[in-house]
C-alpha cells in the first residue's frame, strides 16, 4: 500500500509563527490540514491566505479544544487519503528532514508494532535536556542524556503531540483523542491507550523539532531545570485532568501516587510562587473540585 503523510496543524489565534511552520512542513508531507480552534474572522481570513492552495483549512468557529480539533483533522486526513498523520501545534518548528528521519525509523522497525514516532523536542528558550519523557517506574520522568546515533528509537511513555508522526491503522485500534480533556494531558492519555492494546512509542534521535512549553520558564533554587510556566487557564486542565486520569484508573497503578506527589507539588508552586494568585487559585481549586465530580469538557464560563 502506497504511504500518504497528512500534517494536521491545530491553531488558536496563531501569529506569524504559522507561516513559518507551513513553509517548513509543505516540502516534508503529501498534504496539509489546517484545524482552527475558535480564532477571529480576520485571523481565520489572514490563515487561509497564509495557507492558500497548499492544504485544506478547517474553521470550527470555536475553541472546541486541542482533542476535538485533532480529531477534525484526522479524519479530514483520511477523507484525503492519508495513512499517516502528522500531528502539529502552531508555534512549532521542525527540522526540514524531521519527517524522513520519521518515516524512515517507522520502516526500519522489524516489531511491526511501533506505532507512533516523535522528533526530539527542544525548547530554544532553556537549552536543557530535551523534552523526552521515557517509563522511570513511578511514571515518566525527562530524559537525562540520548543516544548520540542518529536514527536510534528512544522507547518512550508517551510522545509530546507537536512533530508526532502516526500510523492510522494504531487510531482505528486505539481510538481517537479524548475530547473530554479538551487539552492538557491529551497526549498523555491517547499514549497509555496505545501502549495498553500493545504498540510501542519512540523518539527517533536526529529528528529534531523545536517546541515551547508554557508561556514562559523560570529558574527555581532547588531544582536543575527550568520550571515551564502556564496561563493560568491551563492551571485548572492539568489539575482537573491529573486527577481524573489518576481517579479512573486510566493510569497504571505504580503512576498513580507519583503523579499525585507531582500534582501536589505543581499546587503548592503556583500557590505560593506564581502570580496572579487570586485568578490561579480559584482556577485550582475549581480543576480539583470538577475531577472530583467527573466534570469535563471546556471550563465552564
Amino acid at each position: 500500500m502506497d504511504r500518504r503523510v497528512v500534517a494536521v496543524v491545530v491553531t488558536y489565534h496563531p501569529g506569524t509563527e504559522v507561516g513559518h511552520l507551513l513553509d517548513a512542513l509543505v516540502p516534508q508531507v503529501d498534504g496539509v490540514v489546517v484545524v482552527d480552534n475558535g480564532s477571529s474572522a480576520e485571523t481565520v481570513a489572514a490563515l487561509e491566505v497564509t495557507l492558500g492552495p497548499r492544504g485544506t483549512l478547517l474553521a470550527l468557529g470555536e475553541n472546541l479544544g486541542v482533542a476535538a480539533a485533532q480529531n477534525r483533522g484526522i479524519d479530514q486526513a483520511r477523507a484525503d487519503g492519508a495513512t499517516h498523520v502528522l500531528l502539529f501545534d502552531d508555534d512549532s518548528d521542525p527540522a526540514p528532514d524531521m519527517v524522513a528521519r520519521l518515516l524512515a525509523a517507522l520502516d526500519a522497525d522489524a516489531t511491526g508494532r511501533l506505532g507512533a514516532v516523535g522528533p526530539v523536542p527542544v525548547d530554544p528558550r532553556t537549552g536543557e535536556a530535551p523534552l523526552v519523557f521515557t517509563d522511570q517506574g513511578s511514571g515518566p520522568r525527562r530524559i537525562p542524556a540520548l543516544p548520540t546515533t542518529p536514527g536510534t528509537v528512544v522507547e518512550v511513555a508517551f510522545l509530546v503531540a507537536s512533530g508526532c508522526l502516526v500510523d492510522l491503522r494504531v487510531v482505528d485500534e486505539v481510538g481517537a483523542m479524548d475530547k473530554a480533556l479538551f487539552i492538557d494531558h491529551v497526549d498523555l492519555e491517547w499514549g497509555l491507550r496505545a501502549r495498553r492494546h500493545g504498540w510501542r512509542l519512540g523518539v527517533v534521535v536526529g529528528a529534531v523539532l523545536t517546541h515551547s512549553l508554557g508561556e514562559t520558564t523560570r529558574r527555581v533554587l532547588w531544582r536543575s531545570r527550568d520550571v515551564h510556566i502556564q496561563h493560568p487557564l491551563r492551571n485548572y486542565y492539568t489539575v482537573r485532568n491529573t486527577i481524573w486520569l489518576v481517579r479512573t484508573k486510566v493510569m497504571p497503578p505504580r503512576w498513580r501516587l507519583g503523579y499525585l506527589a507531582w500534582i501536589t507539588r505543581y499546587i503548592v508552586y503556583y500557590l505560593l510562587a506564581v502570580p496572579p494568585r487570586r485568578t490561579r487559585v480559584p482556577l485550582m481549586a475549581a480543576g480539583l473540585r470538577d475531577a472530583l465530580r467527573g466534570r469535563l469538557g471546556p471550563l465552564p464560563q
